[in-house]
């Protein structure tokens, strides 16, 4: 009689016969596998940041960035943005000497700076060498400026919009006319500049050599003569600053020194 497989069992691959309780038995161990895997890709995917940070990382510029679920730093409403930080420029501490002649002084009026010196028409040759005794050289170029070394400073006051005013003589003179031009173009105060009949406007003769040497020959004229034995110098008085080259007169010197 053949023996027919019971109802409840099974084959195996190996053609042994299971029984349909030992078939279940083996189902829950693969149900749980699979199980496992669902919940480890669920967790990825939970974890897993928002589709616009992917291509930036874990923050974009080009888009605004949302609030995600992070498995280790704690979710936050909103993300607080750092300041960049500003850079003032260093406080220079160094003291100005000549905290005179800045701009915000000139606005408000300040003390201002007085020369007290010379004015000079500079005839300016330039030359190759300097010629021997009893020699005639050409030169290469020549022109007449004004200057002198009272005269340039007080100009340099001017330029800089701070209140100058300039001291001295100036002969009746076409060099005369030259220097006080030159010194109201610069914006000096004129007030105390005096014309004199009596001798002509300083002036001086330089000779520029090709290698930059320079020699000079001055003649005082009016800077040395005609002052007057008392001067007015309440401008001195009120002065911030009195500037003096000792191209006049010592005795003048003194007294504006004194005062």
């Amino acid at each position: 009689m053949p023996i027919h497989p019971h109802p409840y069992q099974t084959k195996t691959s190996s053609g042994d016969a299971m029984t349909q309780s030992q078939s279940q038995q083996h189902r829950p161990i693969l149900e749980e596998e699979e199980d496992d895997d669902e919940k480890e890709l669920k967790a990825k995917e939970k974890h897993k940041p928002p589709s616009h940070l992917k291509t930036m990382g874990a923050l974009s510029t080009l888009s605004s960035p949302t609030s995600w679920n992070h498995p280790i730093f704690p979710k936050k409403s909103t993300i607080n943005k750092i300041p960049s930080p500003h850079f003032a420029p260093p406080i220079s501490r160094k003291p100005n000497p000549f905290s005179c002649f800045s701009l915000a002084s000139s606005s408000d009026n300040g003390p201002p700076l007085v020369v007290v010196g010379s004015a000079n028409a500079d005839i300016y040759v330039e030359i190759e060498r300097l010629p021997k005794e009893g020699e005639t050289v050409s030169a290469k170029n020549g022109q007449t400026l004004a200057g002198g070394k009272g005269a340039n400073q007080a100009v340099c006051g001017g330029k800089l919009a701070h209140p100058t005013y300039f001291v001295g003589q100036v002969g009746k003179d076409a060099h005369g006319k030259l220097i006080t031009e030159a010194l109201e173009g610069g914006g000096v105060f004129l007030d105390h500049l005096t014309t004199v009949a009596d001798a002509p406007t300083g002036h001086a003769v330089v000779m520029l050599q090709s290698d930059g040497q320079n020699s000079i020959i001055i003649v005082g004229g009016a800077n040395m003569a005609c002052w007057p034995q008392s001067l007015d110098l309440g401008v001195v008085e009120n002065a911030g600053i009195v500037l003096l080259q000792r191209e006049i007169p010592d005795s003048v010197n003194i007294q504006v020194a004194k005062f």
